[in-house]
């Protein structure tokens, strides 16, 4: 992804205004980080909610980025008051289970993120879970950023430090962090789906391997998990496109092409997840196919050798009967006489068979 150089409209700078040095507050269990942002530069020192926006306020200028990871209502309460969030909104960010979307609340936009992980497993053939989802919602005003993640494996430090790392960027405001969460999101996605397509080669060689050892079962399971990164996928592909066509006076013209972007890629992804589900589906029938195929080859052996059985058992049935007159039953020779009547009856049988593949 394209990096975000300095897009204009830098706020004025206060070289006179000395930069407070605020008490340390420590942080609660739930939230993760808090800092403000003022001509790019993150303030030092640990900011409680409440103290960091009005600093931000009293200056007139910057921005305070809050994250928080999995808070309950109770604990989400005082920093929705703080930063006026609406409680639909704080509602949705608390219960998570939400599918991608973008709402517009007064002056706050509120964006749902599906994250996803890809968990490592010896092979696809032995896996039970492949893709591991969570959430990132985005609360989105003027002034401030507030990221709810939910899942372990979603965190944001690193768009953290790579925001702080390059200064030009956060000149731009809060749209620049909900720009780099949703490039960092689908930068996600095509690994996943990276690592997936690997899967499902391997699977593929698999399935159409001589006396392979794979199931449907295997190919339903990560059928499962492309859905899971399906429905992660395809319903982002609305907010972005809203985000990059102006949907809110939140995102600057400036920030809107990078949206675009984004978008882009997220194209590029669901194209390959479509293909993935097409991909697996005509394996499930290739293996069904299979399937029935060794079971046809096994009934036509258990028939065939049926069949070679039933030619002793008929002559011992016969001459197992209780009757004083059977043919050839006090002849010398009767008895080698009825057993290689057996043996080349069941011999031939046995070379008709080999002959037509039933055995």
């Amino acid at each position: 992804m394209p990096s975000m150089p300095s897009l204009g409209g830098l706020r004025g700078r206060h070289p006179d205004r000395p930069t407070p040095v605020p008490i340390p507050v420590p942080l609660s269990a739930y939230v993760v980080d808090c800092g403000v942002y003022v001509d790019g530069r993150r303030l030092p020192g640990r900011w409680s909610h409440t103290d960091a926006v009005n600093e931000v306020r009293k200056r007139g200028d910057g921005f305070v980025w809050i994250g928080l990871h999995e808070p309950d209502e109770e604990q989400i309460q005082g920093i929705a008051e703080t930063f006026g969030l609406h409680e639909l909104a704080v509602e949705d960010a608390v219960h998570a289970h939400q599918r991608p979307k973008l709402e517009r609340y007064d002056h706050t936009l509120f964006m749902v993120l599906k994250t996803v992980r890809y968990v490592q497993n010896a092979s696809p053939d032995t896996a039970n879970e492949i893709v591991e989802s969570g959430e990132i919602m985005v609360f989105l005003g003027p002034d401030f950023v507030v990221t709810v993640r939910h899942g372990n494996h979603s965190g944001l430090a690193a768009v953290r430090r790579e925001l702080e790392d390059d200064p030009d960027r956060l000149t731009v405001g809060p749209a620049a962090v909900l720009y780099q969460i949703a490039d960092h999101v689908v930068d996600n996605y095509l690994e996943v789906t990276d690592h997936i397509e690997d899967d499902i080669d391997q699977m593929e060689t698999l399935v159409f391997a001589p006396r392979s050892r794979i199931s449907a079962d295997q190919i339903y399971l990560m059928k499962r998990e492309v859905l899971e990164l399906r429905r992660a996928v395809m319903p982002l592909a609305v907010p972005l496109r809203r985000l990059a066509e102006g949907y809110t006076p939140l995102i600057p013209e400036q920030v809107r092409s990078y949206f675009r972007d984004v978008d882009d890629h997220l194209t590029e992804v669901s194209e390959r997840v479509t293909n993935f589900d097409e991909l697996l589906t005509t394996l499930v029938d290739a293996v069904l196919a299979k399937i029935t195929l060794q079971q046809n080859s096994d009934m036509r052996k258990i028939s065939a050798w049926v069949a070679i059985i039933s030619v002793p058992t008929m002559v011992v049935g016969v001459y197992g009967m209780n009757f004083e007159h059977m043919p050839e039953l006090h002849w010398k020779y009767g008895y080698p006489m009825v057993i290689t009547i057996i043996l080349v009856a069941c011999l031939t049988l046995y070379r008709i068979f080999r002959r037509n593949r039933w055995l």
